[in-house]
């Protein structure tokens, strides 16, 4: 396999690991976005997070918790961010939760300046998203 996680994983690259469990491991993002941003990761190859099983799932996201703490410690804020799938602008296809610490100097902005404008949807598009999503 030609994953670059997968290679973290196994060894055959060398990163800055941070903590591993028996199903997840975090290092030092290679390419950070600012000072102390962290990638966590399932140690199973998976593109998306509902492709984990449920105790990947607890195992990740209970790493993701911990790390939170660590991460937030750096500036006060922490952006926790997933790319679910390629047009969610996922560039590496194995599922990654970045943890970016953040504060006003970085010029990230909140989510909705990554996108162009805020939909408008009329009350029956919201009507039928409403009806497809819920449980």
């Amino acid at each position: 396999m030609d994953c670059i996680f997968c290679k973290i994983i196994s060894k055959e690259i060398p990163a800055k690991i941070l903590h591993e469990t028996s199903n997840s491991i975090c290092f030092l993002d290679a390419f950070p976005l600012t000072k102390g941003h962290v990638l966590v990761i399932p140690k199973n190859h998976c593109e998306k997070i509902q492709d984990m099983n449920k105790d990947e799932n607890n195992d990740l996201f209970s790493l993701v918790h911990l790390m939170m703490s660590k991460v937030d410690s750096i500036t006060g804020s922490t952006l926790v961010a997933i790319h679910n799938g390629k047009e969610a602008g996922q560039e590496v296809p194995h599922l990654h939760v970045h943890l970016v610490p953040r504060d006003s100097s970085d010029k990230g902005g909140p989510i909705h300046s990554m996108f162009d404008s805020t939909l408008k949807l009329t009350d029956s598009e919201t009507e039928k998203y409403f009806n497809l999503l819920k449980i």
